[in-house]
């Protein structure tokens, strides 16, 4: 997996650069697409650069990205990317949106990639290889219960309007604490022990791509609510393993 994670380190970081040149600069004026998501120039350049990187290097495989949709027709190998997850905080100024590159092999995400270029953070991960944060090794907390925890939520009105708001009001009062650190960061946050869970009621598979591997690597769980490790199901979450027990039962209802 090696140089598969380092070509997606090297092309995050690339991209993420990319991005930091209209950060902040008044230049990235959202659009709207059918969908009422925000995208920028930044966003389709980073987008733009991520496939040009992976066509180069290996043009045999498959991308699917946010803004342009599926390129090439390998059922083995696909990448995944989101040349800017959290749009939303990116044009407001904040500084929690990411780069994310994952890459599926033979339905399995082997690879995950999720840089933060106004932190200049970098989590990363590949299977067998462990998960780093800017060259550290990375582990989730060792939190046994959510009351001692911290929960972690991108819109708080999203569960009501995705008919999850029962669930959420159940994760809310188990949980300790709850804190809107959203989209990938609040996943990244679980993957290196800032925080405990992250709950997601709507998420892409290009939101979600690099989560697997970097959780699993972490010591973690990435997936749907009802504890499969999946990008596709709508739907995500990441905690501790130590935690995905309790979490499931709260999200389940039981």
């Amino acid at each position: 997996m090696r140089p598969f994670l380092d070509l997606a380190v090297e092309t995050a970081y690339e991209a993420g650069r990319l991005t930091l040149g209209y950060f902040r600069t008044g230049t990235a004026r959202p659009e709207f697409k059918e969908d009422e998501t925000p995208v920028t120039v930044a966003d389709r350049e980073a987008e733009r650069l991520i496939r040009e990187r992976i066509r180069a290097r290996y043009p045999g495989h498959a991308i699917v990205g946010e803004e342009y949709g599926v390129e090439g027709d390998s059922e083995d190998i696909r990448w995944t990317v989101d040349p800017i997850d959290g749009t939303k905080a990116f044009v407001r100024g904040v500084p929690l949106y990411a780069v994310l590159i994952g890459l599926e092999i033979e339905g399995v995400c082997e690879v995950g990639v999720a840089y933060f270029p106004a932190l200049d953070e970098m989590v990363h991960a590949a299977t067998g290889e462990g998960c780093f944060a800017n060259g550290r090794r990375a582990r989730v907390s060792e939190t046994r219960s959510l009351r001692d925890g911290i929960t972690c939520f991108t819109d708080a009105k999203g569960f009501e309007r995705y008919g999850r708001d029962e669930e959420w009001s159940r994760i809310l009062s188990a949980s300790g604490d709850a804190r809107g650190w959203s989209d990938a960061y609040g996943h990244a946050l679980v993957a290196t022990g800032r925080a405990d869970l992250m709950l997601d009621p709507a998420m892409n598979p290009w939101d979600a791509a690099p989560f697997p591997p970097i959780l699993r690597e972490a010591g973690g769980f990435f997936g749907d609510w009802s504890g499969n490790e999946t990008i596709y199901a709508d739907e995500g979450l990441s905690t501790p393993r130590t935690l995905l027990p309790e979490v499931l039962r709260l999200v389940g209802g039981d």
